[in-house]
């Protein structure tokens, strides 16, 4: 069993930075392939980044490419997701989530095992 913590979300003005936290407690972090998602009200859950298990690969879609960087510190348990030149449309709840083992995609929801209890990001313009 894995626990997922997010933290570090707020309200930010368009085109400021917030910095996202994921400590994981549980089995061994450094397993996991790691990945964030954001769900806005009344739309569907939509993947912003994953990284693998030793930090070596990151994956982003166009959306956000270029404006968010996932990282992770396996010593300390911990995914991180820098977002800079945030938009309103970038107002969502923000999930952290966990995935053991190779199946799917980075992007694929179902690939992910364990999921954290969200933290709000708000953007205003």
């Amino acid at each position: 069993q894995v626990q997922l913590v997010e933290s570090g979300g707020g309200l930010v003005q368009a085109g400021g930075s917030l910095r996202l936290s994921c400590a994981a407690s549980g089995r061994t972090f450094s397993s996991y392939t790691m990945g964030w998602f954001r769900q806005a009200p009344g739309k569907e859950r939509e993947f912003v980044a994953a990284i693998s298990t030793s930090g070596g690969s990151t994956y982003y879609p166009d959306s956000v490419k270029g404006r968010f960087t996932i990282s992770r510190d396996n010593a300390k348990n911990t995914a991180y997701l820098q977002m800079n030149s945030l938009k309103p449309e970038d107002t969502a709840v923000y999930y952290c989530a966990a995935a053991f083992g190779s199946s799917g995609t980075p992007s694929d929801a179902w690939k992910y095992d364990y999921w954290g209890q969200g933290t709000q990001v708000t953007v205003s313009s």
